[in-house]
């Protein structure tokens, strides 16, 4: 944790306490911080048997990154924040990062409003986790050392981060169309890559036009 740039080591620890926060304090954090479908708000039990109005507000487009469904959620995104976003912040320098972080954060929010609201109009459900930023981070880890090797959990087996990135991101892109894996926000996992991906290819054309005179 020491030698990780500040950012990360900042955001990592904002979402461990939040987490925390989240599942012990008893208080219903996801009703008001998790990512609610835009339009009429609805009624949602309580622990204690009670109910609380929830619906969408616009702050939920960034708290939303710092909530997660349960441990393994958690441990997954964190592990993949402290593999790619050290590397990713030191190139980047950290105003970049911070910018490029939560731009993908809320890229994926917006793809995730544009798919319940086009494709299932009908859901009522929350989003959680910091998946659209950490996909948006594997996204810069690919382009920025392109040389890299990477294994992905379920192909343990080192590849060039092109190509790794690229494929997950296929992987996303079917299981999402086919609604063979319930309850992954997978096309939040793709705006947050595609948010990611444009804002790098910006940078990268403004600095090679240079300054403007």
């Amino acid at each position: 944790m020491q030698n990780l740039p500040p950012v990360t080591r900042i955001l990592l620890i904002a979402n461990v306490l939040i987490f925390l926060l989240q599942k012990y304090s008893g208080w219903d954090v996801d009703a008001y911080f998790a990512l609610w479908p835009i339009g009429e708000p609805e009624l949602m039990r309580t622990a204690d048997g009670g109910a609380i109005e929830v619906g969408f507000h616009f702050w939920q487009i960034v708290t939303y990154g710092f909530l997660h469904g349960g441990w393994e959620h958690l441990a997954f995104n964190m592990f993949a924040l402290w593999m790619f976003g050290g590397p990713v912040e030191t190139a980047l320098k950290t105003n970049r990062f911070v910018l490029y972080y939560f731009v993908c954060v809320i890229g994926a929010a917006m793809a995730q409003l544009a798919v319940i609201q086009f494709f299932n109009p009908e859901g009522f459900y929350p989003t959680v986790g910091a998946s659209g930023g950490v996909f948006g981070l594997l996204v810069a880890f690919a382009l920025i050392f392109p040389g890299a090797r990477i294994a992905l959990i379920f192909f343990p087996v080192p590849i060039p981060a092109t190509i790794a990135v690229v494929g997950y991101l296929v992987i996303e892109f079917v299981l999402g169309v086919t609604g063979s894996q319930e309850g992954v926000a997978h096309f939040a996992h793709i705006g947050g890559a595609l948010a990611g991906y444009v804002l790098l290819q910006t940078w990268r054309t403004r600095r090679l036009r240079g300054p403007e005179n």
